[in-house]
């Protein structure tokens, strides 16, 4: 199976706009790149041509305001803002349908749709890599007519008139680039050259229908959250001899018990006591291989790192593994037993740290009534009391 893994497009940075960009300046960006990496104009150029896909799969998710809030609300990483169409439609909605072009002839038959799921990754997973599994919802071509549409032993297809069987209609428009010859797909026969007369009884000529599959996806070592997975004709079958679509796997890391993961390196706490910071001890620290020892020097400070060389997370497609960084947090008691606080003061008191006696809410109350009581003693007598 061809796994082609890539991280999820920003289509901010494709179309060199601010993410503040309104509609007008949007569309001004695209307007300008898809002219200047239209195929018309770049002779083949495979480069140009994969810009040119990525400038219109930018556009179709930026131009229309519910994909646009999905991509700004979840990132580049959501699924729901993936543009799965025929980027010449897009072209031709901006520029007008005489514009689409696209120079080279299309392919007979209909293509399936590309399909998009997520798939949850555990640090395990990523760490030594796995092949998971993933639900798919698609459409399977139809095992009866086996994707032909028609009812075999039955009539079967014709030729279509429209296009005399080539699957393709011509026509002259003008567009920026002069008088050019546009070659569109037929509207009659969707550019199958052909045109049935027999539907098939079970998928009614659909060609395929709705199944329930279940596919593999290899999980490379050392793959993150954010990154696509492209899984080439696993989406839903094409028409006509059209070829399936492929299946983008958005993956998401599983959050972890003990761990966290920041780049190729992860990071845990070790909470320790007040007297295990100054004296110093050996504890144990969680590791995706298991409890790993720690030493701890005598006066380590809250905050202090200690790295472990290589039991991070193996760099993506690289050489080399990342580290593990456990952060030390030094945790003050909130209560003392009355032996622990007589000690501590005997050593706040050797060490010539100052501390003050404080009163304690009790004490405070006494000697608010204690103050009024005394306040209402020294009051002078009335005049009748003195008379």
């Amino acid at each position: 199976m061809t796994l082609i893994l890539s991280p999820v497009p920003d289509h901010y940075e494709t179309l060199g706009v601010p993410r503040d960009a309104d509609a007008q300046t949007i569309k001004s960006a695209y307007r300008k790149l898809a002219l200047r990496y239209h195929p018309d104009r770049n002779n083949g150029d495979d480069a140009a041509e994969e810009r040119f896909k990525a400038i219109n799969e930018a556009y179709a998710v930026l131009s229309d305001p519910e994909k646009r809030a999905r991509f700004d609300r979840y990132g580049d990483a959501d699924a729901q803002a993936h543009f799965t169409g025929d980027i010449f439609d897009v072209f031709a909605s901006v520029f007008g349908a005489g514009m689409a072009g696209g120079g080279r002839a299309r392919q007979r038959g209909m293509s399936g749709e590309d399909l998009e799921v997520n798939l949850g990754v555990t640090l395990e997973q990523a760490r030594e890599g796995a092949t998971l599994q993933v639900e798919v919802e698609r459409f399977e071509m139809c095992e009866h007519c086996r994707g032909e549409r028609s009812e075999p032993g039955g009539q079967g297809k014709r030729r279509c008139d429209t296009c005399a069987g080539v699957g393709q209609v011509r026509a002259q428009a003008q567009s920026f680039f002069g008088t050019v010859m546009t070659t569109q797909t037929c509207p009659s026969c969707r550019g199958v050259g052909e045109v049935i007369v027999t539907p098939c009884s079970v998928c009614r000529g659909a060609g395929r229908r709705p199944a329930s599959a279940t596919v593999d996806v290899p999980v490379p070592k050392g793959i993150d959250g954010g990154y696509r997975l492209r899984i080439p004709r696993e989406g839903n079958a094409g028409v006509d001899g059209g070829s399936a679509g492929d299946l983008y796997v958005y993956v998401e890391m599983l959050p972890h018990e003990d761990l966290e993961r920041d780049g190729d390196d992860l990071r845990c706490e070790l909470r320790i006591g007040f007297a295990q910071a100054a004296l110093g001890s050996c504890f144990e620290v969680p590791t995706l291989d298991g409890p790993e020892l720690v030493e701890i020097v005598p006066g380590t400070q809250s905050g202090t790192e200690v790295r472990l060389r290589g039991l991070g997370m193996p760099r993506l497609r690289q050489v080399g593994t990342g580290d593990q960084i456990v952060t030390v947090v030094v945790e003050t008691p909130r209560r003392l037993p009355k032996r622990a606080r007589t000690l501590l003061e005997e050593y706040a008191q050797e060490v010539g740290e100052p501390i003050e006696e404080r009163e304690t809410l009790t004490e405070r109350i006494k000697g608010f009534f204690a103050g009024r009581r005394r306040g209402r003693e020294s009051e002078p007598e009335s005049q009748d009391d003195a008379a």
